[in-house]
Formats: structure tokens, sequence, C-alpha cells
């Protein structure tokens, strides 16, 4: 039996190249090697946002469309809304019980969340719970794996933590889960921020070519380069770091004529934009054919949800039965 493994995102709709260098494409890599269950997680975004459930139904068939043209197979791959198992809730009570509020208070990622979004004095039971709603997660898949990046290491210490003392009380049911760590490319925005919808700085996966060249050509380079003939250092320039990833062929030569003043900043973006395009050329085509026919896409979401049922009801059926209650 191959290995399993449970990813998810919340659903934000339209996903970025941020989106897809950091998460997607390892996801897309992993699911040949490895049973994957693919989380689309509408309930964590009430975490931070409960006012405005009426926009996350199109949010997550956007993203699943991304998914899917990115390369996701749900034959190999199930896709579900988190909402649709309602498994996930019931044993999300059940750990509940198991964890203190002093041992999620200690959580870094929880309080670093809630330090940027000003909710330090506000936070919800919701939020401040939020990583026992993962371990839910994880665990109602008796996953083996969760890709994750360092930072959020504490969040499966914290799954590992709750299995087994649910294991210690009522008898062997769940997995113990190992944090599969991943280094997750961060790709800067054309300010060198970190990519973010919510700041504007993104190139999106669907995005037309135009508004991928009119992205690149917005791009901070090095300030010290000014004219084409200037030599430039390019380990300061946010387009060499999307040559590296979208142009590696030509990098070496790029970064050669760039410290030699031969290539000039306009130059360099528009070969950087016309790689970006190629790359995301077939992506946008099947994404077309994909939004052509919404149907599909919740038809796709739906069977995803009865596959995750069947894998969850079994789960709870031995917690109910290791707990003699339910």
């Amino acid at each position: 039996m191959r290995k399993r493994i449970l990813s998810g995102m919340r659903p934000t709709g339209k996903l970025h190249l941020g989106h897809y260098v950091g998460a997607l494409e390892n996801w897309v890599t992993l699911q040949d090697e490895y049973q994957n269950f693919h989380l689309v997680a509408d309930w964590h975004v009430l975490t931070t946002d409960y006012e405005h459930t009426n926009r996350i139904r199109k949010l997550t068939e956007e993203m699943v469309a991304d998914w899917l043209a990115a390369g996701i197979d749900p034959e190999k791959s199930p896709i579900f809304a988190q909402s649709e198992v309602k498994e996930h809730a019931e044993l999300f009570l059940i750990f509940s019980m198991l964890v203190t509020k002093a041992r999620l208070e200690r959580n870094p990622a929880v309080k670093e969340q809630a330090r940027a979004l000003g909710l330090e004095e506000k936070i919800s039971y919701g939020h401040l719970g939020y990583p026992v709603l993962q371990a839910a997660d994880i665990l109602l898949y008796q996953a083996h794996l969760v890709p994750v990046g360092e930072d959020q290491l504490p969040h499966i210490e914290l799954c590992r933590e709750i299995a087994r003392r649910f294991n210690r009380v009522y008898g062997e049911v769940f997995r113990l889960p190992q944090g599969k760590l991943t280094r997750f490319p961060r790709l800067p925005g054309p300010d060198g921020k970190r990519m973010s919808k919510s700041i504007g700085n993104v190139i999106l996966i669907s995005d037309k070519p135009e508004k991928v060249l009119e992205v690149v050509k917005s791009a901070i380079t090095d300030p010290k380069k000014i004219h084409k003939n200037d030599p430039g250092n390019p380990d300061i320039c946010n387009v060499y770091h999307w040559h590296q990833k979208f142009n590696p062929a030509e990098t070496p030569e790029i970064v050669a004529d760039c410290r030699n003043g031969v290539l000039g900043c306009v130059d360099c973006k528009k070969r950087c934009a016309d790689k970006i395009n190629e790359f995301l050329a077939p992506i946008r085509h099947r994404r077309e054919k994909i939004i052509a026919d919404m149907d599909a896409v919740r038809d796709i979401l739906k069977d995803g949800a009865e596959k995750a049922h069947i894998e969850a009801a079994q789960t709870m059926e031995a917690v109910r039965n290791a707990m003699g209650i339910g």
C-alpha cells in the first residue's frame, strides 16, 4: 500500500505563481508516489473571516480549477471540501477535550498569525483551536505524511501529541503522522515582497500574457542599474529570481550579461515574461476548458467528498468503538 498524504489550502480563489511554486507543483509530483487526499479547508476560513461565507463556494471552485489545470488528477488524488465531510467536526470536538488552552497558546504559528492580524486581544476560540482542527483533518485519513515547511512543524507535533494521548487513553486508533519537510521556495512579487493577493503583487496562474508582461515590467530591479550599459547585481533583482525558476537554461548567460552591462533591464524583463508565459500556456489552456464546464468541477468535489467520507467514516467508527460512545 502506498503511503498516504493529506494536503490542503484555504479557498482563496484564483492562485498565483507563489502558490504554484510553494505547494501545488510539489503536490502534482507527489501524487504519483503517494496516495494523496486534497482538502479545501473551508471551515478554516471561518477562523479569520466568518462574515463572508457567501464567497466560499465560488472561491473554492476557482481554486480547484487551478489545481486541476496544474495537473492534480482527481482519480489519483480525491479533492473535497472539508465542510462536506462532517466527521471533521466530530473528531475536532473530541480532540478539543484532549488538549489544554495553555498548550494551544504556546503554538508559535497561532501567536504569529494573531499578531499579524491584530487579534491578540480578541482571538476566537475557533482561531485558537484551529491546529486541533488541522489534527482532525490529518488523523481522520490516517495520513502517514504531511508536506510542510519548517514553520508548520509545531502543528504536526501537536497533532502527534493529540494522537498519542487518544491512543493512550482509549486504545490504539491513530497512526502518528510525520511531517514531510519540504522546501517551499518563496517566489517574490514584483515589489520584492512575498506574493500576496491582498497587496496585489502577484502573477496569477490564469493571467493573460499581456498581464504577465505588465507585472514583470513593473518589477523592481537593481536601483544602481539605471542605463543598459550599467553593470547590475542580479542577486538583488526580483526578475533574476523569476528567471531562475522559469528560465534556468538561460540564467547563467543572463547573469553574466547583466553584471557586464551587456543586458538592459527592459530586454531582461521581456525575456522573463516570455518564459513565464511559455510555462503558463498549457496550464491556461487546460484551465479554459475546465472553467467552461464548472459542473464537472462540482462533480469532482462531490465525488471526492464521497471517497473522503468512506475513509473518515471508518476512522470515526474505530474512534467511537474505542471510546464506547456514539
